[in-house]
């Protein structure tokens, strides 16, 4: 059995990005640890980045982290995540939720493939993919 996990990095906005999800999709940060509370220890300046966190909403299984200043991160394009929803109503919600502060690449709409979708990038530079089959 193979399960495909996504994990984000951030620039140090991890925190910010998990509670911006968790107000956008209903979930909850399950696990929060910061690189201050880890056995190999960090640099002051870098003691309340969060070296791993797990996130959880219905359907939606996310990790994440912040990188340290041994590590680069192109915010964005890096990767996108495909949320498909069964509900027009939610999807709508969720969409404009994830806009707030961000920039939409392709508004809902009816698409050729018997779907509702729509793409964005949210305000931490996330790219999302919004799909909702049509019943």
């Amino acid at each position: 059995m193979k399960q495909l996990n996504v994990y984000l990095a951030f620039p140090g906005t991890c925190e910010s990005a998990l509670n911006f999800y968790k107000d956008a999709l209903g979930g909850e940060i399950v696990s929060l640890q910061r690189y201050g509370e880890t056995p190999m220890g960090a640099p002051e300046d870098q003691k309340q980045l969060v070296m791993h966190a797990t996130f959880k909403a219905e359907g939606v299984d996310l990790m994440a982290c912040d990188v340290n200043d041994k590590h680069l991160v192109n915010s964005g394009n890096q990767v996108s995540l495909s949320l498909n929803l069964d509900d027009e109503a939610e999807q709508t919600d969720i969409f404009n939720k994830l806009a707030a502060g961000g920039q939409i690449t392709m508004p809902l709409e009816d698409t050729f493939w018997n779907a509702r979708f729509g793409m964005l990038t949210d305000q931490f530079g996330v790219c999302w993919l919004l799909n909702c089959e049509k019943k």
